[in-house]
């Protein structure tokens, strides 16, 4: 469990259950009383990554906007009614490439803990239509799951609406604290997969891709739906070799005919946010790429990007079934 040497508290979140929780697992740290989160964590003139050296919590309460439509830049995977919520802001790990890092001011961790105000809302979109829901989208909320139990809430919450699919993305290796749950059909583990090379040299934090294979094993074993997300992919020197052996291990590793489906992508950002990661990261051969812009995107040239997504998919059909590869 991540430490925290401070705690910033909004006084509305004191009456949350999820806030009793969370700082009884905090006797030792320094609680400071705030009015408003936004004035700690959208303050001008913070550094994310000096920030990331000592990360401090601040517990809010989520007023509104308890769910967005889906990102373009993300896969919908051909649901109209795509959308994404934030229960958590920021994530445990540092990747070099992170978009939150050009998106956030603040490297610290936000909770919202009325968790109950975002299950009611969410009943609202639920329509005859299926409602798709990303709930690990601007954090890595199963690394949270020992802090602040909200996959299983969800995935209990998924349960309950035959008509709602949720989509929990991540990088951990904690799916032991979902072993016991039974389930359900609609829902799905994401787990993203890099090369052991790009995991060193760019996913600060992260869990090993050894890790990571044995955690979608032992979920795959479960009955869980899984995605495999190879993205995003870096075209970094060597790639094809580096991704050719990562397709590789993950089949040697993994029931191909387990898997429910499996996503694709290059590095893309919003070009706004990596102008202002290339100044916290101003050594970054990756951010520092001689990108394209396509309207409010920095993206690989598009030949660049027609060959990377063309030999992934080349390579992952040799072991899976390529009407299931969704390229983004």
């Amino acid at each position: 469990m991540i430490r925290f040497s401070h705690i910033y508290i909004e006084e509305d979140a004191y009456r949350y259950p999820t806030t009793t929780k969370i700082l009884a697992k905090y006797p030792n740290s320094i609680l400071i009383k705030i009015q408003n989160y936004k004035n700690i964590f959208n303050r001008s003139n913070q550094n994310f990554q000096e920030q990331k050296n000592s990360v401090k919590l601040i517990l809010a309460v989520k007023k509104d906007n308890f769910y967005y439509k889906g990102s373009e830049v993300v896969n919908s995977y051909g649901f109209t009614n795509f959308y994404y919520n934030t229960l958590i802001l920021n994530c445990v790990y540092n990747c070099e490439y992170c978009y939150l890092q050009g998106m956030f001011n603040s490297g610290n961790v936000v909770i919202y803990v009325n968790i109950e105000d975002f299950f009611e809302e969410t009943k609202k979109l639920l329509t005859d239509n299926p409602t798709y829901l990303c709930i690990s989208y601007e954090t890595d909320l199963l690394a949270f799951e020992d802090l602040v139990s909200y996959t299983s809430s969800w995935i209990e919450f998924a349960r309950e609406h035959s008509n709602l699919i949720i989509e929990v993305r991540t990088k951990s290796n904690r799916y032991n604290l979902l072993q016991k749950i039974q389930p359900p059909e609609n829902v799905i583990l994401a787990w993203t997969i890099s090369p052991d090379e790009i995991i060193k040299k760019y996913e600060s934090k992260t869990p090993t891709l050894n890790r990571r294979l044995t955690d979608i094993q032992s979920a795959l074993r479960d009955g869980w739906k899984i995605r495999i997300c190879f993205d995003p992919i870096l075209h970094v020197k060597d790639w094809r070799k580096i991704y050719t052996e990562l397709v590789e291990k993950t089949f040697s590793v993994l029931d191909a005919n387990k898997i429910f489906d499996i996503s694709i992508g290059t590095f893309r950002i919003n070009a706004d946010y990596l102008k202002k990661m290339k100044k916290l990261r101003s050594n970054s051969d990756i951010l520092h790429y001689p990108f394209e812009r396509m309207e409010k995107l920095s993206v690989y040239p598009e030949t660049k990007t027609n060959e990377i997504i063309e030999f992934m998919i080349n390579q992952i059909s040799k072991y899976y079934n390529k009407d299931k590869i969704f390229p983004t």
